[in-house]
C-alpha cells in the first residue's frame, strides 16, 4: 500500500534544491514570504527542467520602497527611476548552484497593477518568476529569447489561474 500523509494533512515533495530569502523593507501582508517561495519554484522547476546544469537554486528577494529602487537602478543600470523589479543574476558554479537577488518596488508594483487592471498578486506573481527567471539565466534581449521566456512566464501564470501578463486588459 502507498505511503500516505495523515488525515487533514497534504503531502509534501521535497524542495530542498530552493534556498530562498525574503526581505520585507516595505510590508505588504499579501505577499508573504511563503506565497513568493511558491512563485519562485515554478520559475525554478521550469529553468531546471531546461537546464540540467541546475542542481540547486539560491534565491533572495527583496521588497523595497521607491527611494532604494531608484538607487539600486541608477546605480547598477543607469537609470534615473523606481524600476519594478531588478535582477541580479550570478550565474551557476562548478557545483551546479545557480545564484541570484531580486528586487521588487512595492510602490511601483501597487501602481503598475492598478493601471494595468490586475490584482496586485497577479502582477507579483509575474514580476517574481520574471525576476527569478532572470536570475536562471533566461533574457529577452532578442525576439526568440523574448518569446521563449513570455511563453514560461505565461504557462506559469496560467497554472495559478492568472491571465496573461502580455496581453493587454
Amino acid at each position: 500500500m502507498p505511503d500516505s500523509a495523515p488525515i487533514g494533512r497534504r503531502r509534501t515533495r521535497d524542495t530542498s534544491y530552493l534556498r530562498t530569502s525574503v526581505q520585507h523593507v516595505i510590508p505588504e501582508p499579501s505577499l508573504t514570504r511563503q506565497r513568493i517561495r511558491g512563485w519562485m519554484l515554478r520559475a525554478v522547476d521550469a529553468a531546471m527542467a531546461e537546464n540540467p546544469d541546475i542542481i540547486e537554486v539560491e534565491l533572495a528577494l527583496r521588497l523595497v520602497d521607491t527611494d532604494e529602487a531608484h538607487e539600486l537602478n541608477s546605480q547598477f543600470r543607469g537609470r534615473d527611476y523606481a524600476t519594478n523589479v531588478l535582477t541580479f543574476e550570478y550565474g551557476i558554479d562548478p557545483d551546479g548552484i545557480a545564484r541570484g537577488d531580486i528586487i521588487l518596488c512595492v510602490p511601483v508594483l501597487r501602481r503598475e497593477a492598478q493601471e494595468q487592471h490586475k490584482t496586485l498578486q497577479q502582477h507579483a506573481a509575474h514580476l517574481v518568476i520574471h525576476g527569478a527567471l532572470h536570475a536562471l539565466g533566461y533574457d529577452h534581449e532578442n525576439e526568440d529569447d523574448a518569446a521563449h521566456m513570455e511563453a514560461i512566464e505565461t504557462a506559469l501564470l496560467a497554472g495559478l489561474g492568472f491571465p496573461d501578463p502580455y496581453t493587454p486588459r
